[in-house]
């Protein structure tokens, strides 16, 4: 007997409200789950402090719903006293604040940087573009990070496993895309200077203008295909996890291929530079060779950023404790570092900087003395006139008498 159409409604209504919801307990999200049954988390999971405990925690789903958590996270953990709580919350205060003074550093020193390049026209020139748009794709990783700890940690009472705003999905798809770019252009920076010392004769305009897309429009491809998998695929929560590894090798396979390509370069970087030093026309001994090795090396370090090569293969899981450290500590400094290298550390901008300030100087010291000049002038002139204007009743008599007796 074929039961009514709404009795299979009611039936499919019910099968689908069957099982435990998904619920925020203000430590972590328990995505939903089906009658009997029974859902662990790690120690590892819950917070990168507990990398060496193996601890789980556990909850069955009956048809009451979600019962209590067993053990408790301070009993699975071993993190039972208030005081380590508190240090784990100051742990995570201090590290937001080294990442958010680290990320300020970078912006304002990359944003007088550009001032820099773009005010004095003897810096107009493909190289120093180049730097312009690395600097800038730092300015929006910065802005971003700013970005997106507004919008989705302003109010620690927010259920994150139901916040799926359109605000904070646009706030982490502008970051992904800031993150992109900013590696891209790190290429970009690496495949120049790869020219640079591979090709001595190359016209710099001629591919100025590949390089711009590479750095901008190479990422505006890769986020736009993986803000549609999100949507039609996996359109929960504010698109900031990674459970779903398919989708988030869109964003990783891209970084993973621009840093590999990267180190490669930075090795042929390095053969040549070695080949340089070691030709008949550079002067000096083993040690002024290693040295100025050393040191083109270090420079070309951040440049590349090859310190993110150290888990790009890895799992997000892995080494989480080690990866905030690097990317998000380190990381947030790494923006200063190249305005610093690249900028303000450099020999040409440097004497620019000199030779105006000098002539800033001189035009100062000249115009104080014309003014100077001036109202030592000025000053005479009103003497004078003062001088004559009381001698002249005195004089005008005696003129007068002797123009008198001579008549």
């Amino acid at each position: 007997m074929t039961p009514p159409q709404g009795q299979e409604v009611a039936d499919s209504t019910s099968c689908a409200l069957a099982g435990c919801r998904t619920e925020w307990d203000e430590i972590r999200c328990w995505r939903r789950a089906d009658v009997g049954q029974v859902v662990n988390v790690s120690c590892e999971e819950v917070s990168p402090l507990f990398s060496s405990n193996h601890g789980y925690i556990f909850r069955n789903c009956t048809k009451e719903g979600w019962t209590d958590l067993y053990p408790t996270y301070e009993e699975a953990c071993e993190f039972g006293e208030v005081v380590e709580t508190e240090s784990e919350t100051t742990y995570y205060s201090t590290f937001k604040q080294v990442y958010t003074a680290g990320y300020a550093t970078s912006l304002i020193s990359l944003i007088t940087a550009i001032f820099v390049f773009t005010v004095f026209r003897k810096f107009h020139c493909t190289r120093n573009y180049i730097h312009m748009n690395l600097f800038a794709s730092f300015i929006l990783r910065a802005s971003s990070v700013f970005i997106k700890d507004g919008v989705l940690f302003s109010d620690e009472t927010l259920d994150h496993c139901f916040m799926s705003t359109v605000a904070c999905k646009s706030a982490v798809a502008f970051f992904q895309f800031c993150i992109l770019a900013n590696y891209f252009w790190l290429l970009v920076e690496g495949m120049y200077l790869q020219t640079l010392l591979a090709l001595t004769f190359v016209s710099q305009k001629k591919y100025f203008w590949w390089y711009i897309l590479i750095g901008w429009g190479l990422p505006t491809s890769v986020l736009t295909i993986w803000v549609l998998a999100r949507y039609f695929y996996d359109d929960r929560g504010c698109w900031d996890d990674t459970e779903n590894q398919f989708i988030w090798w869109i964003i990783k396979g891209p970084i993973t291929a621009s840093l590999l390509v990267n180190f490669i370069i930075f090795i042929n970087v390095i053969r040549i530079l070695v080949q340089k030093l070691k030709s008949p026309g550079v002067g000096g001994n083993d040690t002024s060779h290693f040295m100025r090795l050393a040191k083109s090396t270090l420079f070309l370090i951040p440049l590349f950023g090859m310190h993110y090569t150290v888990f790009a293969f890895l799992p997000e899981n892995t080494g989480e404790a080690a990866r905030l450290y690097i990317e998000l500590g380190l990381g947030s400094f790494q923006g200063f570092v190249v305005a610093l290298l690249y900028c303000f550390l450099n020999g040409e901008v440097q004497a620019e900087m000199k030779k105006r300030l000098w002539k800033w100087q001189v035009q100062g010291y000249l115009s104080f003395t014309k003014r100077r000049r001036t109202l030592f002038t000025e000053t005479s002139t009103v003497t004078q006139i003062s001088v004559l204007e009381k001698s002249s009743p005195k004089e005008l008599p005696s003129e007068c008498q002797h123009s008198i007796s001579s008549v």
